[in-house]
């Protein structure tokens, strides 16, 4: 009795794991997206110009270049790209001459 009882306890947890297939942690997918703010040099970081170039990751999507483009300044650009459910990624920049305009780039990520 004992026996059976155990031969089908084992029986069953057989026919389970061999039911499961594997699931492995899929790699989450992003559209990448680069935002160039313009900044002028010796004036606090007041913005120049932001300026967006034409990227495959605006496809389809509810934000546009225009829009974009028609913010003052980068506080505006970081509360529409979160209001648009994009994540902050990186920022870099590029100084010539101390002079120069300081270009900074915002890389920004959205989930596919």
């Amino acid at each position: 009795m004992k026996i059976s009882i155990i031969s089908a306890l084992c029986s069953a947890l057989l026919v389970l794991f061999i039911g499961f297939e594997g699931y492995s942690q899929d790699i989450p997918k992003y559209d990448y997206l680069e935002v160039i703010v313009i900044q002028k040099a010796n004036n606090s970081g007041r913005v120049k110009r932001i300026k967006v170039e034409e990227q495959a990751s605006l496809q389809g999507k509810q934000i546009t270049i225009d829009k974009l483009e028609d913010l003052e300044s980068t506080s505006d650009l970081l509360n529409y790209m979160n209001a648009a459910n994009w994540e902050f990624v990186d920022r870099q920049s590029i100084v010539s001459e101390e002079n120069d305009p300081v270009w900074m780039s915002y890389i920004f990520r959205k989930s596919k």
